[in-house]
């Protein structure tokens, strides 16, 4: 008997018993609706989580000056260890595999635009920083080089920091005074999801040249450096080769990471992405084991079949049908109930994963647009390949019982039975 006629056969047994076939795939469709929709859930967090981690940029690793916990050079620890002009170009210059450097220094400027005033915190900055910081323009444009090297007085604002000092009116174009010295707005960053910061959100910061905290506040040395490897897998590397750099001109170990410590954006987010296929593996097993109850509905249906049919099982055994084609049979029976029932719970997990609006997360704290950072129950590749394997798994064990039961019964006894 071929795969075909064994098919056919079910088709025909399921339509016999339309009620009983029918409660058992229901138990089916449930169970499958419910892995795919958790799966789909889990997925979704995880994602939306990351994301707004890397709110903070792409890879990016932050190092300041901390103080010293070892002796070195003939000093004693606990010497504080404050960055100088001209270490960031030394990082730049001696580590080859890191994608941007620049120095950033945080201080609050009091804004003034026509009578209002109002304190920003404000970031400078060197021009790779937006590629590493994921500062996206809305309005505007960002820096350009010509802005750094002939010492232009521009600022960008995050979005909440314009809203807060312009009140809505368009500041592109706009000059506004910045602790007296008079600077032209250029651009305004896009609103962004962003779950970590490094003193404030960059919604609510504004951003000048590095070269401009010596206008606005005499000071010439960065008060971190922030920096990029050229891949995620380097940035243990990249963290001991810049140390080893400050370390040489700054007289400390370069072992010493309380001389200066660093913040590793690229640790993080591999923690994240564990945390995420956690939940991910929870949540799929706690929906297999829904879809396991319907698995017992798929055994108890087989196994009721198995009964009925003990002199058709005789008959074939006495006709030269061998152990492995009884098994094969009813195994296939079972896994055409499965996965017909499979196919149509399916459909029906993604036509609830449309009906389902999107759960908040993000938009109501950052007032996203089109639901973004929210999470979605869409049914990906990835969730309907784990979905049909779980689908698979509970066929066969839900069968293969039934079918070894059929398998071993001596055809003589099947024969005579009633």
């Amino acid at each position: 008997m071929n795969v075909r006629e064994i098919i056919s056969q079910c088709i025909a047994s399921l339509l016999r018993n339309r009620l009983r076939s029918g409660l058992t795939m229901l138990g089916i469709i449930w169970g499958l609706v419910t892995v795919v929709l958790l799966l789909s859930y889990g997925r979704s967090l995880g994602e939306e989580v990351l994301n707004g981690f890397m709110g903070l940029g792409d890879n990016v690793i932050m190092m300041w000056g901390g103080q010293t916990s070892m002796q070195a050079g003939g000093e004693r620890s606990g010497k504080k260890v404050k960055f100088l002009d001209g270490d960031t170009e030394a990082v730049r210059d001696t580590v080859p595999f890191l994608t941007a450097v620049s120095s950033e220094t945080d201080d609050g400027f009091s804004f003034k635009y026509g009578p209002k005033v109002v304190n920003i915190s404000t970031k400078a900055i060197e021009y790779p920083y937006g590629g590493m910081r994921r500062l996206n323009i809305e309005e505007g444009r960002y820096f350009e080089p010509a802005d750094f090297t002939e010492h232009r007085q521009v600022v960008i604002f995050g979005p909440h920091a314009a809203q807060k000092l312009f009140n809505g009116y368009p500041p592109v174009g706009e000059t506004v005074e910045i602790e007296g010295h008079v600077f032209q707005v250029i651009g305004v960053l896009r609103n962004k999801i962003q779950d970590s910061s490094n003193n404030g959100p960059d919604n609510e910061n504004a951003f000048i040249p590095f070269g401009m905290m010596r206008l606005l506040a005499d000071q010439r040395d960065p008060g971190s450096i922030v920096f990029q490897p050229s891949s995620p897998d380097l940035h243990i590397k990249a963290i001991q080769a810049v140390r080893a750099v400050l370390a040489s001109r700054h007289h400390f170990d370069p072992k010493d990471d309380k001389a200066a410590p660093t913040w590793d954006t690229v640790e993080d987010s591999q923690e994240i992405m564990q945390f995420s296929t956690a939940l991910e593996l929870l949540l799929g097993i706690i929906g297999a084991m829904t879809l396991g109850v319907g698995g017992v509905g798929v055994m108890n249906i087989m196994l009721v079949s198995v009964t009925e049919r003990t002199r058709e099982i005789g008959l074939l055994k006495a006709l030269g049908a061998k152990r492995r084609d009884i098994l094969s049979q009813f195994l296939l029976e079972s896994l055409t109930l499965t996965f017909i029932a499979g196919a149509i719970g399916m459909v029906v997990a993604i036509v609830v994963g449309y009906l389902v609006p999107p759960m908040p997360l993000y938009s109501d704290i950052y007032k996203t647009a089109n639901h973004e950072g929210d999470i979605v129950l869409r049914a990906s590749p990835s969730v309907m390949l784990i979905s049909f394997g779980i689908l698979a798994a509970v066929g066969i064990v839900s069968g293969l019982l039934p079918a070894v039961r059929a398998s071993r019964m001596d055809p003589v006894e099947a024969l005579r039975h009633e």
